[in-house]
């Protein structure tokens, strides 16, 4: 699709973007884009990790048959920004009737 579009086009909603959102928008919106990807990526690695744990820890407790303690989990926030960061509760698994 943006391979059929022209230079003057490609302007054109450019300037229709920036006309709609501001100039002054449109850098801090970049930001926390960015900031949301990173943060999306670095959660999908560590559950990509805690599936690779998790199975892990599924073959060792079947093998030796004693369970073992889980590490409390916790999100993580975007690099250098540590105000974001904090401890998750697990979800309580619990029927209520």
């Amino acid at each position: 699709m943006i391979g059929n579009l022209k230079p003057l086009e490609i302007l054109l909603i450019i300037a229709v973007i920036v006309l709609l959102f501001g100039a002054k928008k449109l850098p801090e919106m970049a930001r926390s884009l960015g900031k949301s990807a990173r943060i999306l990526k670095s959660e999908a690695k560590a559950m990509k990790a805690e599936g690779a744990a998790d199975d892990n820890a599924t073959a060792a407790t079947v093998a030796d048959q004693t369970p073992q303690q889980a590490a409390p989990r916790t999100i993580k926030a975007a690099p250098g920004d540590v105000t974001s960061s904090r401890p998750v509760g697990e979800p309580n698994h619990t029927a209520q009737g």
